[in-house]
């Protein structure tokens, strides 16, 4: 006999847990006995061989422990969010950034979400071989999402200057360019330049260029002397565009398929750099309540050359003004990359209605700039060669009446378009959805079938 078979006829380790606690409504009497019960868990999972090398009855049996775990942190959540917060935030008096929150959940409650250590070992995982417990993040954050006062305290302290942008704010007031590897950010006269640079990746967005983009934003919006931004993609090396520039090819669908790309990156980059494009920065004294009118914001002008793919079409439903070259287009392939666009889902109704927006979304509809479903998302179509001056004449065109007018009637648009509360209701979704599509079987799949990313390496 085999000894895959030998296994397949042991006692499935799922049945040597016991049952799950029931949550007491006590905070730390339930913390300590739904910790040893993950403990548990964690022991007969790790009597299994790793993912790849199970067979279909040890696959089951991992599937049944990493459920009823799963489900017993669900249980817990439901007791204890809200005192599970306010206990890592000190009662709501401190700001911490959910990349950080997180860890120190882990910390707080062993077993609730993964520990840093328990994420190093699936980082080295190609996204098929990993057991999926980043699921327990989406599951997390979306339980927070569903207590509004929290989600707003985490949204403020994603909103906060990174303080890599702090450390490097004098440099660039300075020197008036900051570059940050794979994003620059350079001001000329009142306008600042951020420019994507991953050119390998045709501009795709990853955990590389997550800190760098975020940092530029910020160092755009705290600059004084700065009065208009704009986001631009820099010249691709691919023989198909011969150098032009190219704004982006959404995420790093490679990065992705070898398991490069963490769940956090979807949350982090929306509540982040995203967020802080569409509604500003603020201070810990100032809450980004917008009927106060708090934080920094500035207009925003999106550059959109050869295309703008998955989150670098999300990037353009936040922006004030988008100008395209006549043969650009813009693509939302979610489906064939087994993942929710960001906030599309949300945002691109307002533009080009309900119909369309599932045609993108589920059909993957290319919709070229210049085409009159493009336009309802494009400010204006400019020739090929000849962006540089139309980003100069726009952005003269918006700061001839002061910027001041312009600020205000992007935040009176905000405020009926999506205010703060409608972006936590949809994020109590998105946080768990996209979880469940980060780990599913089927994004490798797509990703195999639509990408042929099995074929393609990682370059180092």
């Amino acid at each position: 006999m085999t000894a895959a078979a030998t296994r397949a006829v042991g006692p499935a380790p799922a049945g040597q847990l016991a049952d799950a606690p029931a949550p007491t409504g006590r905070f730390a009497d339930d913390a300590a006995a739904f910790g040893a019960y993950w403990q548990s868990a964690e022991a007969s999972l790790a009597q299994l061989p790793a993912k790849p090398k199970r067979n279909a009855a040890e696959a089951r049996a991992a599937a049944a422990i990493l459920d009823a775990a799963r489900d017993a942190r669900v249980a817990f959540l439901e007791a204890h969010a809200e005192t599970l917060y306010r206990r890592l935030t000190g009662e709501l008096s401190r700001y911490v950034r959910l990349e950080e929150l997180i860890f120190d959940a882990a910390a707080l409650v062993p077993g609730l979400v993964p520990s840093r250590a328990a994420l190093a070992r699936e980082a080295a995982l190609k996204q098929a071989d990993k057991d999926g417990i980043e699921l327990d993040q989406g599951l997390f954050v979306a339980r927070l999402m569903r207590h509004e006062a929290l989600a707003q305290h985490l949204c403020h302290a994603m909103m906060l200057p990174l303080p890599e942008s702090r450390e490097r704010l004098a440099a660039f007031q300075r020197t008036g360019a900051a570059d940050l590897g794979k994003a620059t950010v350079e001001r000329s006269g009142a306008v600042s330049t951020v420019t994507i640079r991953n050119p390998e990746a045709l501009n795709a967005e990853d955990a590389t260029t997550m800190t760098p983009l975020e940092i530029a934003v910020d160092l755009a919006l705290l600059d004084p002397a700065t009065k208009i931004c704009v986001l631009r993609g820099g010249p691709v090396p691919h023989a198909k565009y011969g150098g032009r520039r190219a704004f982006g090819a959404g995420i790093n669908l490679t990065h992705l398929y070898w398991g490069k790309v963490p769940y956090l990156f979807y949350l982090v980059r929306d509540l982040g750099m995203l967020n802080k494009i569409y509604r500003g920065i603020t201070r810990p004294q100032d809450p980004p309540d917008e009927t106060l009118g708090l934080g920094t914001e500035k207009l925003w002008i999106a550059a959109v050359e050869s295309f703008a793919i998955g989150g670098h079409c999300q990037l353009l439903l936040v922006m004030d003004y988008v100008l395209a070259a006549e043969d650009a287009y813009m693509t939302l392939p979610a489906r064939k990359e087994g993942i929710i666009p960001g906030m599309a889902n949300m945002r691109l109704p307002r533009f080009v209605g309900d119909r369309l927006t599932r045609q993108a979304i589920m059909y993957e509809k290319r919709i070229d700039c210049a085409s009159p479903e493009g336009r309802m998302i494009c400010d204006e179509i400019v020739p090929a060669g000849t962006m540089d001056a139309a980003i100069e004449r726009v952005a003269h065109g918006l700061t001839n009446s002061g910027v001041v007018n312009a600020a205000a009637n992007r935040r009176a648009f905000r405020i009926i378009d999506e205010p703060l509360s409608a972006m936590i209701r949809y994020l109590s979704v998105y946080a768990r959805e996209q979880a469940y599509c980060h780990t599913s079987p089927a994004l490798v799949a797509n990703l195999e079938r639509y990408w042929n990313a099995h074929q393609r390496q990682v370059k180092a």
